[in-house]
């Protein structure tokens, strides 16, 4: 029953609401908008049926069909709030080309575009219904150059057929950053976002030598600074390691 329930909806959708409200010609969706936003403050549904003249289980009805399906629209005269294919066609392209954090964020989008108008457990049906899911998108490094990744790939394949036995050491000298804080956001199932993260300097300087046949045991050096001499340093602790290769 919702006659006593107040329900819950954000300021952002409430703005929208009332803007739909001024802007709809159609009476029908207006009582609707109206019974939706009076619930909102507390109403209940016998006070918003006696204030629009219209019939108690109509009004819990307009609500259930907001709460669950986003539905602002009647049957008959006009479709309601789900998206045409082309919509929704559009909309899976947005989402999945740009990332949107929260689920008020598709429904911003959607009312802008289209005034149409989802709550928010309508809106993520739609979302896990047309294949997107909630999870963290994947960081990779803000100066990255998939034909760069490529050349390399190409080069260190050519690399280890010519070395024959000698060890192959990928070598960095790295400083502990902030990393970007991935948080989550609307991602389809299957697929991985990309965010660029960003790096800033911070105190410690670190050396590393790393041989994939050798995953367990990384060389790494710490030093007050990277520079020609530390660096140097660096390349007699690796001969250190591998002294058959001097």
């Amino acid at each position: 029953m919702l006659s006593n329930m107040k329900i819950f909806i954000t300021e952002q959708q409430k703005a929208e609401l009332e803007r739909l409200h001024d802007s709809s010609r159609d009476g029908r969706v207006r009582d609707r908008i109206k019974a939706i936003l009076l619930a909102s403050e507390g109403w209940s549904s016998a006070m918003i049926a006696q204030a629009l003249r219209l019939h108690q289980t109509t009004i819990d009805h307009h609500i259930s069909e907001f709460l669950n399906k986003g539905k602002l629209k009647p049957e008959n005269g006009g479709s309601d709030s789900k998206l045409s294919a082309e919509q929704t066609a559009f909309l899976i392209s947005q989402l999945s080309d740009n990332l949107f954090h929260h689920t008020r964020d598709v429904i911003a989008f959607v009312t802008r575009t289209w005034n149409i108008i989802f709550s928010i457990p309508g809106m993520n049906k739609w979302l896990h219904r047309n294949g997107f899911t909630y999870k963290k998108p994947s960081g990779v490094p803000h100066k990255f150059s998939e034909e760069k990744k490529r050349q390399f790939i190409e080069y260190y394949k050519e690399l280890k057929t010519t070395v024959g036995d000698e060890p192959i050491l990928f070598i960095d000298g790295v400083h502990p950053t902030q990393a970007t804080k991935i948080s989550y956001g609307w991602i389809r199932k299957g697929q991985k976002k990309a965010v660029k993260t960003t790096g800033s300097r911070t105190r410690l300087n670190i050396m590393g030598a790393l041989n994939l046949k050798a995953l367990t045991s990384p060389l790494i050096c710490e030093y007050k600074t990277i520079n020609e001499y530390n660096v140097s340093r660096f390349f007699n602790e690796i001969r250190k390691v591998y002294p058959d290769y001097n």
